[in-house]
């Protein structure tokens, strides 16, 4: 056994998968949404308990972890294989907290990947397009909000009629890892929100609801069907909740938008994952070269 090993743990016998167990029950679970909790399960199962799961922590070291992320990352996309090194060094980072282990083996790792995948926004015509073929549609008022609004399509889920306020435009909006924040609309979906929730005959405090009674909160699932039907009667392709996310995103940015306060609009909570959505339009250079060069 090298020297990492010997420094790196107090527990000798616990395996990882023992830990990991354990650090689901007492740190995951009680605080991150089911659907939070399924991803983290998908992640160790699918991509580190494979290889390092029976492993004693004491054996595990940063040569290894490097080892099985390279690996990772020969087929993965970055942004996945990185998502990996968080779980294991959340992993560890609680494991030195409980005395189980002095050093981290996936801090400071650098990850490599396929290359960054092209953020694919909503275009002004597709999104008229869409909303012209949606017209009627029992789901359009949700979809006024979403490319408005920029929210998850699990915080739209969320939304209860006591957390919108129609004379700030504005709604309280809790994100990930349950954060509070206000998010804001226009005029227009203001008038299309108040028409919605008059037409409605249910007593449930949700905001989005289920088309037939007995009219439950809305399932995310069944919008995301309807809107990857609708892209595809228009030929726009993966059309969901996520598309209209980066849309306003991307639309904020190009309007001038400082990134601080985008990644506050979106409730991101580094600065780099705003980053992916500022990408440059090429009509602005266009018009800038015209403007400051030509």
């Amino acid at each position: 056994v090298d020297n990492y090993s010997k420094n790196n743990v107090v527990n000798a016998n616990m395996t990882l998968d023992q830990w990991y167990e354990k650090w689901m029950r007492v740190y995951k679970e009680p605080v991150l949404k089911p659907s939070t909790i399924r991803i983290y399960i998908r992640t160790y199962h699918c991509y580190i308990k494979p290889v390092l799961g029976r492993l004693p922590l004491s054996s595990i070291t940063k040569l290894m972890v490097t080892d099985l992320l390279n690996g990772l990352g020969k087929r993965l996309h970055k942004s996945t294989v990185n998502n990996i090194r968080t779980v294991l060094c959340d992993l560890f980072s609680y494991a030195m907290d409980n005395d189980l282990c002095t050093k981290n083996p996936a801090k400071g790792i650098k990850i490599i990947g396929t290359d960054k995948r092209k953020i694919v926004t909503l275009s002004r015509e597709d999104q008229r397009d869409f909303f012209f073929m949606a017209k009627g549609c029992f789901y359009y008022n949700l979809y006024v909000v979403a490319v408005n609004t920029g929210l998850r399509s699990g915080e739209l889920r969320a939304l209860t009629l006591d957390d919108i306020d129609f004379e700030n435009r504005e709604c309280i909006v809790f994100g990930k890892g349950n954060k509070e924040r206000p998010v804001y609309f226009d005029a227009r979906t203001k008038i299309h929100l108040k028409n919605y929730i008059n037409s409605r005959s249910d007593d449930n405090p949700a905001l989005f609801v289920s088309l037939d009674k007995p009219y439950n909160r809305l399932q995310i699932s069944g919008v995301e069907i309807r809107l990857r039907n609708l892209g595809k009667r228009l030929g726009i392709n993966k059309v969901h909740p996520h598309k209209f996310r980066r849309t306003v995103a991307t639309k904020a940015i190009d309007k001038g938008m400082p990134i601080e306060q985008v990644q506050n609009l979106l409730g991101h909570s580094q600065i780099d994952t705003t980053m992916h959505y500022a990408m440059v339009n090429q009509n602005n250079v266009k018009e800038s070269h015209r403007k400051y060069v030509a």
